[in-house]
């Protein structure tokens, strides 16, 4: 984890993770299902392929935990979102289809305050924090309550003045869900009586979206025809490479995958460092590309030299290795509709769950004496992406196959080869763009991930205020040098900007 510099920490891993006492929870506390439309909502199919998925998110707090403040802000806000009153039950139905069904909550079931180990937070608080939420992967969640839950460590760290660890079912919703819930919950920390600031979403550029031209000549319009052509074709090309690559295109075998593919919920580490949102907008301006691409590039150049100095191969080598990379389907105007909704009384009215399209990206890895050689490489892929719809078929192929076969047989080989067939996964959220306070505690980090995925690596990109969040969900069997790993993602980035600089 890194210090509040933003420079990760270059200690080395601990062999064993820390012995964690957990106090007893409450019982379960009894539920009854209320008359409600909510009843009646089947759960999508995109849902059901989220079985095995649970998003851990650590945020940082400004201040120390005041839990009846936060508990109260729990109650006040959370529950009033379907997704998080809800559990999933049978519909009765020989095709074993599921529902949602709303249940009382009771706030304190959801809360959990371990026992830590006193010494070992004196020791290292960073480290105490990190074995913690590691061992959130080795606890089940009752699933007669909705899947969530907040965990509580009030003791300070390099980064923060106490620590939140959201656990969340990813069936309950994907990251754009759940970034409109925190958007809708938190308050500005200049002025707590209005929402926090809205980031300025990316615009879309496909053929799609183009509106047509009418008055600027033939030339125009056959080119406005010509990018449709193109973007039928390329997707046709990605569609027909996601279904190869779910049938029998696999990625070759390196250091950043398993060599048992049967392994569907492996170990997991949740590591993370800060970049400057303003270090990525400077070379994003200087080579005339996205914030994107510059991740995208950076993660490459990351990903290539920590390669070549594990496997010592020559640098005369080049590989691909392919990311899963889930895309929102919803408007990009969407957030603030939504948060007004919310904050308009009609949450019922929102784009709740999951509504993800997946991308194959491409990631190259190879040894350039320019850096910026990762950047337009980037570039160059996700300009062609873009003119694709591949996620919207992707995501409209696996729910035909899953409601025409079944979870069992098409949803879970899908989704299963979709993950291991390719050597890791892929994703970034917008966050707010001023600092923020949540339940009655300002926010100072946002750093969400994942496991349940086979992928033994998982890349998360977050903005929050002028920071950018590298969250690594690390299977430390696979990588027990993880903290080089995220090293070098500091190097590599630092290395572009250099270079950027002197442009």
């Amino acid at each position: 984890m890194d210090g509040s510099n933003g420079c990760p920490s270059t200690a080395a891993p601990r062999s064993r993770p820390l012995s964690i006492r957990t106090k007893p929870r409450a019982p379960s506390a009894e539920w009854t299902t209320e008359d409600s439309t909510a009843d009646k909502e089947p759960v999508t199919p995109t849902a059901r392929l989220m079985e095995d998925l649970y998003i851990v998110v650590t945020m940082g707090l400004g201040s120390p935990l005041n839990l009846p403040v936060f508990s109260a802000g729990i109650a006040t806000q959370l529950t009033r979102y379907p997704r998080f009153q809800s559990i999933q039950v049978a519909d009765g139905s020989k095709d074993g289809n599921r529902r949602w069904a709303r249940v009382k909550v009771k706030v304190d079931d959801h809360i959990i305050v371990p026992a830590l180990d006193p010494v070992a937070v004196e020791a290292d608080a960073d480290q105490v924090v990190e074995d913690y939420a590691a061992s959130l992967v080795r606890l089940p969640m009752d699933a007669s309550r909705p899947l969530w839950e907040f965990h509580f460590l009030d003791f300070p760290t390099s980064e923060a003045s106490s620590t939140v660890v959201l656990l969340v079912h990813h069936s309950l919703g994907d990251g754009m869900s759940l970034m409109t819930l925190v958007f809708a919950s938190a308050r500005s920390v200049a002025d707590p009586t209005r929402l926090p600031a809205m980031p300025k979403q990316p615009e879309r550029t496909a053929a799609i979206y183009m509106p047509r031209p009418r008055s600027a000549g033939a030339l125009a319009f056959l080119g406005w025809v010509w990018s449709y052509f193109v973007l039928a074709w390329n997707t046709m090309v990605d569609v027909a490479f996601f279904a190869a690559t779910v049938l029998f295109l696999r990625d070759p075998k390196t250091s950043f995958s398993h060599s048992d593919d049967t392994v569907f919920n492996p170990r997991r580490r949740f590591v993370h460092l800060s970049l400057s949102l303003d270090d990525v907008k400077f070379i994003k301006n200087a080579i005339n590309c996205t914030v994107n691409d510059v991740l995208v590039g950076a993660t490459s150049a990351a990903l290539s030299q920590y390669y070549f100095r594990k496997t010592g191969n020559t640098i005369t080598e080049k590989i691909c290795l392919r990311s899963v990379l889930p895309v929102n389907l919803r408007a990009t105007t969407s957030l603030q509709k939504y948060v007004d909704l919310i904050e308009s009384g009609k949450s019922g009215d929102v784009g709740w769950g999951n509504q993800l399209g997946y991308i194959i990206l491409p990631f190259h890895v190879a040894m350039h004496d320019d850096p910026l050689v990762y950047v337009r490489k980037a570039k160059k892929t996700l300009d062609r992406k873009k003119r694709s719809l591949e996620m919207v078929f992707t995501c409209m192929i696996s729910e035909l196959f899953l409601k025409l076969f079944g979870m069992k047989q098409a949803g879970a080989f899908i989704f299963r080869r979709m993950f291991t067939n390719t050597s890791m996964l892929f994703s970034n959220v917008i966050g707010p763009a001023e600092p923020t306070e949540f339940c009655g505690h300002p926010i100072t980090f946002i750093a969400p991930g994942l496991y349940g995925a086979p992928q033994a690596l998982i890349v998360h990109y977050t903005s929050y205020c002028n920071t950018i969040k590298v969250t690594l969900s690390i299977d430390d069997e696979i990588f027990p040098d993880y903290s080089q790993l995220l090293d070098d993602f500091a190097v590599s980035f630092g290395h572009i900007k250099d270079v950027a600089s002197g442009l």
